[in-house]
């Protein structure tokens, strides 16, 4: 598992002081950057293609809190892997999305996930 973290930004929240919803995926893409940068994967970053993305709402993350995000390989196919994160903002549980990314060659191909990319994606 890796942890990413980062303040909320001012420009990340509404009037109220909370985290417009689209900034949460960005919280993911940041982490799932680090999980795979971590394990050596910068390849695979360049070469899949998300496919979705589900949002489970526990709570809020305010301007001034630091987002936490665990991210782990919960899934893989013979193309496509699933990653679980859980975000915390403040200390307190936030959401938890599951994203769904398919490997492919450089023209969008689909192709299968080399043994050694399933390796460290489950390492």
């Amino acid at each position: 598992m890796t942890t990413w973290s980062a303040p909320v930004r001012y420009a990340e929240v509404d009037q109220q002081g909370v985290v417009f919803n689209s900034h949460y995926l960005l919280y993911c893409d940041e982490a799932m950057g680090a999980f795979c940068d971590q394990r050596g994967l910068r390849e695979f970053v360049e070469l899949v293609r998300l496919v979705s993305s589900t949002i489970t709402w526990a709570g809020p993350a305010h301007w001034g809190d630091v987002v936490e995000v665990d991210v782990r390989c919960t899934r893989i196919g013979n193309t496509s892997a699933t990653l679980a994160f859980e975000l915390r903002a403040g200390g307190r549980p936030s959401c938890h999305v599951e994203t769904v990314y398919v490997y492919a060659d450089r023209d969008g191909t689909p192709v299968p996930i080399p043994d050694d990319v399933r390796a460290a994606l489950t390492g």
